[in-house]
């Protein structure tokens, strides 16, 4: 695959041509996306924190329209540069902004060109969506989509079900990945309503040819149950919790 060519100085990633720098620092926590199926890890969420593992809300406070652009392009390259270190072999998953993304092909480079400093195969990045972010333009995160997995990218939306659903964008350009918003999941077990949601998600998705990730997952029967409708990937503290800076192995209950 072609790549477009692009110098990358770390010294300079808080500097971006269409956005100021940061006068904040962060880092990240890791959350395991865990596949049942054969008790492995699947991938790693990368969850924005505050440098001495504070919370993400202490550094998302602090984003606003002057600094989305360099916000959204450092997490990448921190993000991509902590997993390098710390020896990743699953996915790594990167929320990312749209409304940062003016255009994906130009955006990207410094993920590309991250990637390459760090020896860490741009296959094995899933950028997440967060449903909520409010969109202008459909067609636009539509694009983004397109471009990113023409580039060799997954992608995912996250938070599915939490009052923003986008159906339009999965009849056009559906994403690899779903993942379930834990306010579906939590006590699906005993709640037929959210069980009739799920079950047609599930289908959805089955027939378009993604997987869903149901994130959030506390209890061994909400496990249980959305294991037995075919799902296997996980994610939630039944599993692990986020380690700062760290992989945690998870814990796979016995059912």
């Amino acid at each position: 695959m072609e790549r477009p060519e692009v110098l990358f100085d770390e010294s300079h990633c808080g500097q971006c041509a269409c956005g100021e720098g940061l006068d904040f620092q962060f880092s990240f926590a890791f959350q395991p996306i865990v596949d049942s199926s054969d008790e492995s890890v699947f991938a790693y969420e990368a969850l924005v924190r505050g440098t001495g593992g504070e919370s993400a809300w202490s550094v998302l406070s602090q984003v606003n329209s002057q600094n989305r652009y360099a916000f959204d392009q450092i997490c990448r390259v921190k993000a991509v540069k902590l997993a390098s270190r710390l020896d990743m072999d699953a996915m790594l998953s990167i929320n990312f902004m749209p409304n940062a993304v003016y255009q994906a092909e130009y955006c990207i480079r410094t993920t590309l060109a991250a990637a390459r400093n760090y020896n860490f195969d741009i296959n094995k990045i899933i950028f997440e969506l967060t449903e909520g972010e409010d969109l202008s333009s459909i067609d636009h995160l539509v694009s983004i989509i397109k471009t990113y997995q023409k580039m060799g990218f997954s992608t995912a939306i996250d938070d599915f079900g939490a009052g923003f659903s986008r159906y339009n964008i999965m009849t056009v350009s559906p994403p690899d990945f779903l993942k379930l918003d834990m306010g579906l999941v939590r006590n699906i077990d005993r709640e037929p309503n959210k069980q009739a949601v799920v079950n047609g998600i599930i289908t959805m998705m089955r027939e378009l040819g993604g997987r869903i990730v149901a994130e959030g997952v506390e209890t061994e029967e909400e496990y249980a149950w959305l294991r037995g409708r075919g799902i296997s990937l996980f994610q939630g503290y039944l599993f692990a919790r986020p380690g700062f800076e760290s992989l945690p192995q998870p814990h796979f209950p016995k059912l």
